[in-house]
């Protein structure tokens, strides 16, 4: 496989510096650390500009070309960790407690970072790498803060690409699709008022916890009857809290759950329905119910021109047996869609191999796929700068 012979040479500092990161795991903006060393390490290679704080607490780093001026392209990794306790007995297991890398970010910034470094090495490309290292992922939306300030804008950036590994994709395979490939995540809150009474003498209240069951069945009748069979919708509550007394009906409920739509008036139809669903099931018990929606990432939307080109990168590095290019949406979210609003551009995935899924506290980075990854960013980079 054509790993770039130079990155292979690197895959031991990278991996150190993953570990590291995998070690110091911080969470959401508060990524002082991390950040920290992303720029000393962006300087330290001889970039042409580093620039922290945007979006709160991003680094943007920006590497020019030797072969003259041109287009700029921006690549993008996320920085932050999850509230999480690892599982894991590694030499390099989290050091914070209640903290951990559970979906490999440490491993996407190492990764960057590594490419970074090479690229400000050679510089065989013509115009500008924009180098974006994101917080806050793990909604906080530090993509879209990054967009908001003025990150495209000021670093003239042209088209914009994101990669994330994939546990359960065999290593150094690649995946990918044009189009809705991430699902828009939004959030609902519903707080229900009954009237308290005593549990041996319901019919002198109204039982919330009993319209809270039947908002939730009634609320599952919005996939299965209002959106079209041949479209994606998740509508799931999460959490129910009532009560504190196993002889008290409760005074009031609290649902809270998350609904997920890769279209964007399915979305609007679902956010309207669940309105009219949660009113109307809690007055027919003679309750009072309100909704509240939380709309949070968009629907990551790969455009097809910049999804073809990534996919021919991927090749180059992993062979065309590798890369699936007809990788099917899923239904998990990402706020690199802010970025892909902003400009056009692909996100990928990348194999982790056989690991534990991401978002559980058994799951480690696969520092196998650095030179893959790595090897990826390099080659789409100077491709896409050719000149």
């Amino acid at each position: 496989m054509p790993i770039v012979n130079r990155i292979a040479d690197l895959a031991v500092d990278i991996t150190e510096w993953r570990r590291d990161l995998h070690a110091h795991p911080e969470l959401l903006y508060d990524v002082s650390r991390t950040a920290g060393l992303v720029a000393e390490k962006l300087r330290e290679f001889g970039c042409d500009e580093v620039v922290p704080g945007i979006g709160r607490t991003g680094v943007v780093g920006v590497i020019r070309g030797r072969k003259g001026p041109g287009r700029a392209v921006g690549l993008r990794a996320d920085m932050d960790a999850l509230p999480i306790e690892e599982a894991n007995d590694l030499p390099y297991k989290s050091t914070v407690p209640g903290k951990m890398h559970a979906c490999g970010h440490d491993g996407h910034t190492a990764m960057l970072l590594g490419a970074a470094r090479y690229l400000a090495e050679t510089r065989n490309f013509a115009g500008a790498v924009v180098l974006i290292f994101q917080p806050a992922e793990e909604g906080g939306a530090g993509g879209k803060a990054m967009v908001d300030d003025g990150m495209m804008e000021r670093f003239a950036v042209d088209e914009v690409y994101g990669m994330h590994n994939a546990p359960g994709m065999p290593l150094g395979a690649f995946g990918i699709n044009s189009g809705p490939i991430m699902a828009a995540a939004d959030y609902l809150t519903i707080d229900i008022d009954g009237v308290g009474a005593h549990a041996a003498r319901p019919h002198l209240g109204i039982d919330p916890v009993l319209v809270g069951a039947q908002i939730i069945n009634a609320m599952q009748s919005v996939v299965s009857r209002n959106v079209d069979p041949l479209k994606s919708a998740v509508v799931s509550i999460t959490m129910f809290q009532a009560g504190n007394a196993d002889n008290v009906i409760p005074q009031t409920v609290r649902l809270r759950g998350t609904a997920r739509t890769l279209d964007e008036d399915v979305r609007v139809m679902i956010e309207e329905r669940l309105h009219t669903i949660v009113e109307s099931t809690a007055a027919a018990y003679g309750a009072k119910a309100k909704l509240s929606y939380r709309r949070n990432y968009p629907v990551l939307v790969n455009h097809d021109k910049q999804t073809d080109f990534a996919a021919s990168v991927a090749q180059q590095v992993a062979g065309e047996s590798n890369v699936n290019t007809a990788l099917p949406a899923m239904m998990g979210a990402e706020d690199f869609s802010f970025m892909l609003n902003a400009r056009p551009g692909a996100f990928i995935w990348i194999g982790n191999g056989d690991s534990a899924g991401l978002h559980h506290p058994s799951y480690n980075f696969n520092d196998e796929a650095i030179p893959f990854g790595t090897s990826y960013w390099v080659k789409l980079a100077e491709t896409a700068l050719a000149g």
